[in-house]
């Protein structure tokens, strides 16, 4: 059973409330290729990543207040450019505290996106080393307790 699994994300879909918004929003703002567009919906392709935009008349008009959120890879070559891009069209809902280049920004529908320059194994190289310097810290606070 160990090797039957999900083998990866297939596609994104998020609900919009105007498609003559979001359209140019995600192809002139973010650079996703435009694939296919019809009266309630639109396919955006970027790497393998299979987008898709579906007009919804319950979609929200707000952020929602957790952290959930999308993150786009981007070429570290293209980060400045597009964060200058983005900012200029699009409100930040968070500072970057991450290990790598990030911005954080909402759509014209209030979904929290991420640009974001880095990996997986970037994350857990950060991550290693993080939690290794807390876990001194640790033992020097009990060292410092105990003396």
């Amino acid at each position: 059973m160990a090797d039957i699994g999900v083998t990866g994300l297939n596609h994104v879909t998020l609900a919009v409330g105007d498609l003559d918004r979001a359209v140019p929003f995600y192809r002139d703002v973010l650079g996703l290729q435009l694939r296919a567009i019809w009266s309630t919906g639109a396919y955006f392709e970027a790497g393998s990543l299979w987008l898709c935009l579906s007009l919804d008349e319950h979609a929200r008009s707000e952020p929602h207040p957790d952290y959930t959120h999308t993150a786009f890879s981007v070429d570290a070559k293209d980060f400045g450019p597009l964060s200058t891009r983005i900012k200029e069209n699009a409100p930040s809902w968070r500072e970057n505290r991450s290990e790598g280049p990030s911005l954080y920004f909402l759509d014209p529908d209030g979904h929290k996106l991420e640009i974001h320059v880095g990996s997986l194994a970037d994350r857990l190289a950060h991550w290693h080393a993080t939690q290794s310097d807390r876990a001194h810290e640790r033992e020097t606070e009990k060292h410092i307790e105990n003396s």
